[in-house]
């Protein structure tokens, strides 16, 4: 799951960036994501959070209802040439180690029809849902690694992906450095939120 946050309702409306303002006294945009994106992110935790890891068949409905949000997601991102932005992507994507685990699982991956990712701030709002899912992603695996299922935890490699690499605070880094190009907040929150979207979809498939 993404960047932990517990929050309250936000409604977002088309806000301007206020330039007037010295670049020093405006919102990060981590903190704008991550409080525009709280009440999401609050709802798809609840329903993931119902599940069971530590049965077969609760590890693999969650790594289906990932399968089914990230994958496609992924080949967005590539399209809109996230190469570029991110030069190590083949190292960050986790399609392959979602198949991976699945494969191990029997489980079958799905994959939903990802919204249009076409600019810098699309790209940077949706890895915002996605790199942000490493941090919950490192707490879960404990969990699951200490299950009484064999099967369950020895397909962890989507959990444990990108163990003991930067990626999250590298994301940071580049997300913050086009802060000043930002001209309207919704840019960027909206294909944040479309991707939360993408994932409570998915965890309402049956």
């Amino acid at each position: 799951m993404p960047e932990i946050a517990i929050p309250t309702p936000h409604i977002i409306d088309r806000r301007r960036i206020d330039r007037s303002r010295p670049a020093s006294q405006r919102t990060a945009l981590r903190s704008l994501l991550r409080d525009a994106t709280a009440a999401d992110h609050a709802r798809l935790d609840a329903r993931i959070g119902a599940l069971d890891l530590c049965t077969l068949a609760g590890y693999r409905r969650f790594l289906e209802i990932n399968a089914a949000a990230v994958l496609p997601l992924e080949q967005s991102l590539l399209a809109a040439g996230v190469r570029e932005l991110l030069p190590d992507w083949d190292d960050r994507s986790r399609t392959g180690a979602l198949l991976a685990d699945l494969a191990g699982l029997r489980g079958v991956p799905r994959r939903l029809d990802a919204p249009d990712i076409s600019d810098l701030f699309a790209m940077l709002g949706t890895l915002y849902v996605l790199e942000g899912s490493r941090l919950g992603a490192a707490y879960l695996i404990r969990t699951v690694r200490q299950c009484g299922d064999p099967v369950v935890s020895r397909n962890t490699a989507f959990l444990g992906h990108g163990a003991g690499r930067p990626f999250w605070p590298e994301y940071l880094t580049v997300l913050e450095r086009h802060a000043g190009e930002l001209l309207d907040e919704d840019d960027l929150v909206g294909p944040a939120r479309c991707a939360f979207d993408l994932f409570a979809q998915a965890a309402a498939l049956s």
